[in-house]
């Protein structure tokens, strides 16, 4: 177990605010007209329930969805099925094209897709803009994979020359998407991209809470040329409405919680189906003692708090080398103490809302119950409500132990422990000391050293001198968790070819049937085939 360890800070520091308690005072964007405009693309039947969907930032009633059922979901596989099929053949430098295209279209409407994601989801603008550039890198990316990963490709046989094979990759129909609040944009369409762009069609359910982004970048891609039905968008909850998308799509992809993805993988695996999931962390940060402290700090502050922490492979443990241990959490804890929070829908504050009342109230419950056990609270530490419902302050707590709750489950929010270590290995002892495996961080001096530490990391992906986003944005490989983090890969060719059946189509030659048919000698047969094996043992490949 890592030493404890009481850090000094100053009492007196807080969190500030760019204007002051109560700083919005405009209504949220989009209005009322273009949420109501937009829930008219839903694929669901008149006259069904409906939700009211509130904004994190200030409480107000941004738009209504319906309520999906069953029903709904089996009609709207139906048409995605019929329309795909036409999809399927389309040439793929043409389902590329659509890609490159909505690449120019979430460019020139970033800032009405900006405005949709802040008033759904809570975050801060700036985090926002995250989902914009992934959106453009992950598009142009997948539009020039594909056409060179999907043509079929010759392969090697048993018999060069005398067999021929040819590897194809046909789309699986119909995929299924199960997509989070944390990041509307991106969890909704990056996958999806990958999967349309390999011929598919997609029925998804975007979580409640943040449903308008989903519909307005399905809605731009088909401007962008997508066929009109080939996505459905199905809002509702997910005990009907996800269940029923595992029932009858294809290939699922899921992004949440490690419980719901094991009962996911329960359901898809009863009907023999293929899904990915990407589940939770509790992602570790290493700092080592050569580390430039100013650029650690800045990373830090980054790794932990983007998006409000509210995102998987953001960092939730700091294990940092004794000799600097101080020096870092003071520095540490003053950046963090200085960060803006703020409602507004602009570029400003650093710091968003939660989501909801349930993200809320789990870090309220995580903070109360480490400081009752004993941690120390070092920065942040309190709810604001005098900005929005959901604001809490970015929090960093020494001191914490094993029975803890936050020691070992995942916050999902702005709350980081800081642990220091006697040495490199009890750092990498601790880090591996977990269930969870998607993400994990070394922040050193030395690269070639942060390099091997990271070789050591039991996670999906490791950041050298990076909180996330470096592994994030590396699209050409795959990304995703060990252990219960996740099955699966999105990004590289992985995240393509899953959504993917490989077929090989062989060809044998009339010469074949002469020399590799046993005839009625079959003992010769097998000589004239063991000096041909025999042979092939020097072939190039």
């Amino acid at each position: 177990m890592s030493t404890t360890h009481t850090t000094e800070v100053d009492p007196t520091a807080t969190l500030t605010t760019p204007a002051g308690p109560g700083t919005p005072a405009a209504a949220l964007r989009p209005g009322r007209m273009e949420t109501d405009r937009l829930a008219t693309r839903i694929a669901v039947a008149e006259g069904r329930e409906r939700k009211s969907i509130t904004s994190p930032l200030t409480g107000e009633v941004i738009g209504e969805v319906p309520l999906g059922t069953r029903e709904d979901v089996e009609v709207a596989v139906a048409e995605c099925r019929r329309v795909q099929r036409r999809w399927a053949q389309t040439p793929v430098k043409q389902r590329a094209a659509v890609l490159l295209r909505y690449h120019d279209l979430v460019l020139d409407h970033q800032e009405e897709l900006l405005d949709l994601i802040q008033a759904e989801n809570g975050k801060a603008r700036v985090w926002a803009f995250e989902e914009i550039m992934d959106q453009a890198v992950t598009a142009r990316y997948y539009a020039r994979l594909a056409p060179r990963v999907l043509r079929p490709t010759s392969r090697l046989t048993a018999a060069p020359g005398l067999i021929t094979a040819k590897e194809h990759h046909l789309p699986k129909g119909v995929v299924g998407v199960i997509s989070p609040w944390n990041y509307p944009l991106v969890l909704a369409t990056s996958d999806a991209l990958a999967a349309l762009v390999a011929g598919n069609g997609i029925v998804i359910k975007p979580d409640s809470q943040t449903p308008f982004t989903a519909l307005r970048a399905f809605e731009l891609l088909q401007e962008a040329g997508l066929p009109e039905g080939l996505v459905q968008v199905i809002t509702g909850p997910g005990t009907q409405v996800g269940s029923a998308i595992i029932d009858t799509t294809d290939y699922v992809m899921f992004t949440g919680s490690t419980e719901t993805g094991r009962a996911i993988a329960e359901q898809a695996a009863g009907r023999l189906v293929g899904f990915s999931a990407e589940l939770g962390g509790k992602n570790p940060m290493i700092i080592t003692a050569d580390v430039d402290l100013d650029r650690a700090v800045e990373t830090a502050t980054n790794g932990c708090f983007a998006n409000t922490g509210q995102l998987c492979i953001s960092i939730e443990r700091i294990y940092v080398e004794q000799a600097i241990a101080s020096a870092f959490t003071n520095r540490f804890a003053a950046r963090v103490n200085a960060l803006t929070l703020g409602a507004e829908q602009a570029y400003g504050p650093e710091v968003g809302a939660l989501a909801s009342k349930a993200q809320l109230d789990k870090v309220t419950q995580h903070i109360a119950d480490a400081v009752g056990k004993g941690a120390l609270v070092v920065a942040g530490g309190n709810a604001r409500p005098d900005i929005g419902p959901f604001f809490h302050e970015p929090t960093v707590l020494t001191d914490v132990t094993p029975d803890m709750d936050l020691h070992r489950e995942e916050t999902f929010g702005p709350v980081v422990a800081v642990y220091p270590v006697q040495s490199v290995d009890e750092a990498v002892e601790q880090a591996n000391d977990t269930d969870y495996g998607l993400n994990s961080s070394v922040l050193c001096g030395d690269v070639k050293k942060g390099k091997a530490i990271a070789a050591r990391l039991l996670s999906g992906t490791v950041n050298v001198n990076d909180g996330y986003s470096s592994g994030w944005a590396a699209v050409d490989a795959p990304m995703g968790g060990m252990k219960t983090s996740g099955v699966g890969r999105r990004h590289g060719r992985e995240g393509l070819l899953k959504y993917t059946e490989s077929q090989t189509i062989a060809v044998r030659s009339a010469l074949a049937d002469k020399l590799m048919s046993p005839g009625d000698d079959a003992p010769a047969f097998a000589k004239r085939f063991t000096a041909m094996l025999k042979a092939a043992k020097h072939l190039p490949r």
